[in-house]
Parts: structure tokens; sequence; C-alpha cells
């Protein structure tokens, strides 16, 4: 196994077109409805201003076999997606990241990976931040072969105690 390379990033917020789908495979489904819309809009042509976010959700569970995915892309403010693709505000903040194939990656599976993304963050002088937890594709419309992820694992920097425990006269 490779060791995991993390950085920290701070996202910007930004307005975001997002579609989710419920099912066994929901990631397929969500991805191909943004998908068509997104490169009608040739949103895949700029990749910094338009980039493209999936999460679960909701996340999947040891008892069930049907989870959801939700898929954003970065839009402008004066885009208006058609109906069944909602906007959504997204605020932004500071991630651990780390990056992997979706298949076939000797630092494990993307599940392996979130794994040592999550026991980094717990043993580092960051706290987790309780807030979607986001996978970027460096390219969106590779083959399913040939993605690397960019696993986000939303921290925030911890409390300083020695100010906010000072006794103040």
């Amino acid at each position: 196994m490779e060791e995991l390379n993390v950085r920290i990033e701070r996202l910007k917020p930004m307005r975001v077109a997002s579609m989710r789908a419920f099912g066994t495979s929901p990631e397929q489904i969500a991805w191909e409805k943004i998908r068509a819309w997104a490169e009608a809009e040739r949103l895949f042509e700029d990749r910094e201003k338009h980039p493209v976010f999936g999460f679960n959700n909701p996340n999947p569970t040891p008892d069930a076999t049907e989870y959801g995915y939700e898929f954003w892309i970065g839009i402008d403010k004066n885009m208006n997606p058609p109906e069944g693709i909602e906007v959504k505000d997204f605020a932004g903040g500071l991630y651990a990241v780390a990056t992997c194939k979706l298949i076939g990656d000797p630092k494990g599976d993307v599940m392996n990976v979130w794994q040592k993304l999550w026991q980094w963050v717990q043993s580092s002088e960051y706290d987790w931040r309780k807030t979607n937890e986001l996978e970027k594709p460096s390219d969106p419309l590779a083959a399913e072969e040939d993605i690397v992820l960019e696993l986000y694992l939303p921290i925030q920097e911890p409390k300083d105690t020695t100010e906010s425990d000072a006794i103040l006269p």
C-alpha cells in the first residue's frame, strides 16, 4: 500500500446545479441526468469555473441495498437549469484532500482511501466538520477505469484553547 498524501484546501462558496438519485447504483442515474444538461451548456469546457462534485445522500446503510448520490456542478449566477435539476448555494469551507483512482488504485479502493483520510484527520491538528464529504473527479468525462477522484473531507482548524480559557479581570 502507498502512503496517503494529504493537502489542505479551502473551497470558495459557489452556486451549484444539483441532481440526486436513489437506488442500487444512483451515481450513474444522477450523473447521466446532470451530464446531459451540462454538456448542452458546455460547462465541461471550463472545469475551474464549473467544478463537479459528488457525494452520498443519504449514505448507504448495512441493512439496505439502496442509497442516494448527489452530483453538483458549479454554475454562473444567471444560469437556470431545467426542471428536475435543483439550484443550491454551497458555503465552501476547509477540507483535507486525498487523491485516488476510482478503480484499481494501489492505495486501495475508494472506501479504503476515505478511511485513511479520516484516520489522518483524527491524528492531525484539525477537527472534523459535519457537512458533506465530497468526491471531485479530475476529469468528469473520463472513462470509468480512468477516473481520478479528489476526496474532500470537511475539517476546521482546532479551537485555540489558550485564549478562550483565559480568565478576564
